[in-house]
């Protein structure tokens, strides 16, 4: 997590007290590159990431010592990150859930927010773009 913002290390730490889901980061602080390449695969949707400035993280899920993108799992973790940021009092933004700005602000869960962005989206007649590992700061 180096060169990660030290309210999102925070939040990171403090989520793990949260959740019964065990997670690691597996992406904080991005190059340039490596976000072009990301974005040029589709990986991404943007080239202003907020990992190139240290303000995102991507949190893997484990099932014992298996990695898994089982969303459900996710739900947990967002939760424990809702959590984390209330306790840490920062504002934060899940990738399952684009379409609130202050997850501490949801009232309920994250699946339930989840399930709202999904929603809006396809009432709007587009796709969800859901990135359930991704975390972000909003500053």
């Amino acid at each position: 997590m180096e060169g990660v913002d030290e309210r999102l290390v925070a939040v990171a730490k403090a989520a793990i007290g949260h959740t019964k889901t065990d997670f690691g980061v597996i992406c904080g602080l991005r190059t340039i590159e490596e976000q072009r390449e990301l974005y040029n695969k589709g990986a991404s949707k943007t080239m202003k990431s907020k990992h190139i400035d240290g303000n995102a993280l991507d949190l893997m899920a484990y099932v014992g010592s298996r990695a898994s993108w089982e969303i459900k799992l996710y739900f947990d973790i967002a939760d424990a990150v809702k959590q984390a940021a209330i306790d840490v009092g920062v504002k934060m933004r899940w990738g399952a859930s684009w379409h609130i700005n202050d997850i501490r602000e949801w009232d309920g869960t994250m699946e339930e927010a989840y399930n709202a962005y999904v929603d809006l989206r396809r009432s709007q007649g587009k796709s969800p773009f859901i990135d359930g590992p991704h975390f972000e700061l909003m500053i």
